[in-house]
């Protein structure tokens, strides 16, 4: 099948463009990545899968690998200059602690620990050392990836990450270097070239500042005026790839000339439209990565030195993940956040290659030691998502400070209150500007400490347990208020309620309308969809706007009240939708009517049948 394929795609080629690797890709990317993210296993996972079944170990359809790997690595640089617009300088400034201690510590202690480890798997030292090296630099692409969509860049302990993360970045120059002195030498190399080669680099930093602090925000404010979008988008590529080519050729990672980039112009007026500009091509690229770095899996190399791989594997990625977690220990990280790191960074990363090829081509490792290294690189990576499925059984439970707080027990107020968020705070105002006895529960110690500073008491509880119903007093209390913010924690509350506390009456926060056809069905005496009675004020400030009085403006709402409680009731009650649906063709028909408007009759017929059916939301 694979073969017919193949030749297709071949003969397609002859006539032209051939497309069906690109389809193949765009394909495998947008139906195994929501598969993968849907059970659970993240996109990286996704992509990777996707790329094995395509390559060669797979149904081959992609054949060169490599040649896919080179373009994709655009996605990494791309992503790079992305967190440099982000990073301000005088941001990476405060960092500079995490990137050059932290980082520089993390990077010694793995490389001498994985060094020793290659020895003892039966390596030749400088083979060993090689082998550590690579796989001390973490796959930026996988934990920027996994940070990004949990949406933790920003926080301390990402942001501890990304600093080591730019200094494994760094590392792969001199590492390079050390590599190229470390290789048999076939013709003299002089000190002063190394140091024409040094200058070089150091030229290129230096012209890409200038060229940054000087030339880049002139430049973009002149193509501004021109008003042509995809000139703008042009201009953005440009920056990254030159930066990302400038590095290129001076010895150094693209990956950093395009995070330079991006720290220069992280203070440019026009930092959000690079950021808009480059993001698309960011997210296709660098799925593209993770897809050609699935293809490059050999699964025949695997097969053949199942033994060795599998055993570096293993010991490589427990011997970096202790190091890491041990580390972040002694400087005072917690476990949590130390085993956290321990886990995304116990990978091996895409710089890994590089350096693995640099030593094959100077002589230093031969081609199978580094098909041997790459493989165990490749599935370190593979193996990284479902490390971090297996975290979640470890980590520990956040603990919430209880200083300042009192927890709910004996309290005996007329109201109580479920809930002390956004909605339970405006609810609770004319209970308390009428003076009555109200007691409040929530299970968030710091919107209990936040409350207190502006005068409110709220005591500590969690309303689905039993127990602190009782001792929060809703055995005694005339009402009750749910006002929590989650659907199933204000369901259980109700059901509680009911159950236990038969005589209470119960009003409750529903989340939109079948939840509050769930929670009448489950005996509160009035609900409130959260966003109902807003939308409806929003809606009749539009009309206003729009030259609407203030009768006219009473009468439209009304109106609306009207006919939303209309299918509300045929909703719960589960009468005859043909009799719900001939209620509402006439409720359109009045509502044109009274508008002026003139309404065909097949329209108000299919708006009729779509809103007599249940919905979900308001």
């Amino acid at each position: 099948m694979a073969g017919e394929v193949l030749a297709h795609a071949a003969e397609a080629a002859q006539h032209g463009v051939d497309l069906v690797p690109v389809v193949a890709l765009l394909a495998a990317g947008t139906i195994a990545v929501p598969i993968f993210r849907r059970i659970g296993l993240g996109s990286v996972l996704g992509y990777l899968a996707a790329g094995l079944l395509l390559g060669p170990s797979g149904i081959g359809l992609i054949s060169d690998p490599a040649s896919v790997l080179a373009a994709a690595e655009l996605g990494v640089v791309l992503f790079l200059f992305i967190i440099g617009l982000e990073m301000e300088p005088s941001r990476l400034w405060a960092l500079r602690k995490q990137i050059f201690g932290l980082g520089i510590i993390q990077v010694a202690t793995c490389g001498a620990l994985l060094t020793g480890v290659g020895v003892l798997l039966g390596f030749a030292p400088l083979v060993a050392f090689v082998f550590g090296m690579g796989f001390v630099l973490t796959s930026t692409a996988i934990v920027m990836q996994i940070l990004g969509e949990r949406g933790e860049l920003a926080t301390e302990g990402g942001q501890k990450m990304v600093s080591i993360l730019l200094l494994e970045d760094l590392a792969i120059v001199p590492l390079l270097a050390v590599v190229a002195l470390l290789a048999p030498s076939t013709d003299d190399v002089s000190m002063l070239t190394r140091l024409v080669s040094l200058g070089i680099a150091v030229g290129a930093i230096l012209l890409l500042i200038i060229l940054g602090r000087r030339v880049m925000n002139p430049f973009f404010s002149l193509l501004a005026q021109a008003r042509v979008r995809e000139v703008m988008t042009a201009a953005a590529l440009l920056v990254v790839l030159g930066a990302a080519l400038l590095f290129q050729v001076s010895g150094l990672s693209m990956a950093m000339g395009a995070f330079l980039a991006g720290v220069l112009l992280s203070t440019s007026t026009f930092k959000h439209q690079l950021e808009a500009d480059v993001e698309p091509f960011r997210g296709l690229l660098l799925g593209l990565f993770f897809l050609a770095v699935g293809m490059s899996l050999d699964l025949g190399v695997v097969g053949e030195n199942w033994q060795i791989i599998a055993l570096s594997v293993v010991a490589y990625m427990l011997v970096k993940a202790a190091a890491i977690y041990v580390i972040a220990r002694v400087l005072k990280s917690g476990h949590g956040e130390a085993l956290e790191r321990a886990v995304l960074m116990g990978q091996g990363g895409e710089f890994a290659f590089v350096l693995y090829t640099t030593a094959a081509a100077s002589g230093l490792i031969d081609g199978p030691t580094n098909a041997i290294f790459t493989a165990t690189v490749i599935i370190s990576m593979v193996i990284t998502p479902f490390a971090i499925i297996g975290m979640r059984y470890l980590m520990p439970r956040a603990a919430q400070s209880m200083d300042g707080v009192e927890t709910a027990e004996g309290l005996s107020g007329r109201v109580l209150i479920i809930g002390f968020g956004r909605f339970g705070q405006i609810a609770s105002q004319p209970l308390l500007a009428l003076r009555h006895s109200v007691s409040i529960i929530d299970n968030d110690t710091e919107m209990i400490r936040a409350a207190a500073q502006i005068g409110f008491k709220v005591y500590y509880g969690d309303g689905t347990r039993l127990d602190i119903l009782r001792a929060a007093g809703a055995g005694t209390a005339n009402l009750i208020l749910v006002c929590t913010d989650q659907k199933e924690q204000t369901s259980r509350i109700v059901e509680l309620l009911r159950d236990e506390f038969p005589l209470a009456r119960v009003m409750a926060r529903a989340f939109d309308r079948v939840h509050a056809i769930e929670l009448i069905r489950a005996g509160v005496d009035f609900q409130r969809r959260e966003v109902f009675d807003s939308a409806l004020g929003f809606g009749g400030e539009a009309i206003r706007m729009l030259g609407a009085d203030e009768q006219q403006i009473e009468d439209v709402i009304a109106g609306v009240r009207e006919r939303d409680s209309e299918r509300f009731d045929l909703q719960l009650n589960g009468d005859d939708w043909r009799v719900g649906r001939q209620l509402l063709i006439s409720n359109a028909r009045e509502q044109a009517r009274e508008g002026g408007v003139r309404v065909d009759e097949d329209d108000a017929e299919a708006a009729a049948s779509r809103s007599a059916q249940p919905v979900q939301g308001s």
